[in-house]
């Protein structure tokens, strides 16, 4: 198993009067994180996969409740928003039964925060589990083997099957992607056109790390503004994409609404295109790097509590920034390149304008940027 990050922030966690919540994307390792979390001691394991586990739950009061629990200190609901109610339970575990810790997992931000938002208002520490992330990758496989390894995970992204199952990483990874994608998504959503969600996915895929346009996806797509607006929000609370807003404060020459959309993970990305080809044959190579390096950096954000704003930057000369980050009052940026060259370097009107640091990130200091620095880590 890969250990994560995560586990010490939920062991500092432990009674101290609220739910701990994990959020994710199905696959990566939500359930086998608190189970082997739980692993050496007694629980009760309740899975809203299951049809009879959400009929014994609906319509739950305290005293079916008090069954249920017995004796256990160590409630795990997994799969939670499956299950209806789930929030009204959960306040009533963390308010009637002061001596169990309750935990909880979802893949789905949409159903978890609509059913438990304002019930546990106060009443829970929620977090994000990712793919595993390269702090992760390389403390599970070492410096040099990660080191080897980057050209694929390039390609073949790093959620933990794929990464556990190299022999089998492309109909790993396909599977994958089928059933996360074009069943729960559609599942979870109600979403009556599933053409148009493909047809939605391949695009953002496609415009991999340049500014996408709403209006241009509508016409592309055959359809209005709204419904593009909706789908791609439906896609960030199921944690397969995310987007970064152009940063602007004093310039008028400045790109002030646009965005670009990531994707999670480079491998979800490349099954979508169909294309898994390896790293020397591709073209879309300063694409995948500068994908893979914003989703490791927000990994290292949120599980080393790096608050910051991410941006990208560009002006209507066309001076840009691939990641702007905002973090302490301070601003940073960074440019992305696999290979460095010595033209290559920040702007200097906006490091001069925002009083900003700024670095080129490339093949050879990567790890600077991605894994976490002494100054960065902070005390619970």
């Amino acid at each position: 198993m890969i250990k994560r990050i995560i586990n010490n922030t939920i062991e500092n966690r432990l009674n101290k009067g609220k739910a701990i919540v994990l959020l994710g994307p199905r696959q990566v390792g939500k359930t086998t994180l608190i189970n082997e979390f739980l692993s050496n001691r007694e629980f009760l394991f309740l899975n809203g996969d299951d049809i009879d586990v959400r009929e014994l739950l609906e319509n739950t009061g305290t005293t079916k409740l008090k069954a249920i629990i017995g004796n256990y200190k160590l409630v795990f609901i997994d799969e939670a928003q499956r299950i209806k109610g789930i929030g009204i339970i959960a306040k009533l575990i963390v308010d009637q039964f002061k001596d169990v810790q309750l935990f909880i997992s979802g893949s789905s931000a949409l159903e978890i925060n609509d059913r438990m938002q304002e019930p546990l208002t106060g009443r829970k520490f929620e977090y994000l589990l990712f793919p595993i992330s390269w702090e992760e990758f390389e403390m599970h496989v070492g410096y040099l083997e990660s080191n080897a390894q980057l050209e694929e995970r390039l390609v073949y992204g790093m959620y933990p099957d794929v990464i556990n199952q190299r022999h089998d990483a492309r109909e790993t990874l396909k599977q994958l992607t089928s059933s996360y994608l074009y069943k729960d998504i559609l599942l979870i959503t109600g979403i009556k056109k599933p053409d148009l969600l493909d047809k939605l996915l391949k695009a953002l895929a496609l415009q991999l790390g340049s500014e996408v346009s709403y209006n241009e996806l509508s016409k592309l797509l055959e359809v209005d503004k709204v419904t593009i607006a909706k789908y791609i929000d439906l896609l960030e609370k199921l944690f397969i994409v995310f987007r970064l807003n152009s940063f602007s404060r004093n310039q008028r020459n400045e790109i002030k609404h646009n965005r670009k959309i990531y994707f999670y993970d480079n491998g979800i990305r490349n099954v979508i295109i169909n294309n898994l080809n390896p790293l020397e044959l591709r073209t879309d190579k300063g694409a995948l790097w500068e994908n893979f390096l914003i989703s490791e950096r927000i990994k290292l954000q949120n599980y080393h509590q790096l608050y910051s704003n991410n941006y990208f930057w560009r002006t209507v000369q066309k001076q840009e920034i691939d990641f702007v980050e905002e973090r302490n009052g301070q601003i940073y940026a960074y440019e992305f390149k696999w290979k460095k060259k010595p033209k290559d370097k920040i702007p200097g009107v906006f490091l001069k304008e925002y009083n900003a640091f700024g670095d080129v990130v490339d093949r050879e200091n990567f790890r600077n940027f991605i894994l976490p620095k002494e100054e960065y880590l902070t005390i619970d």
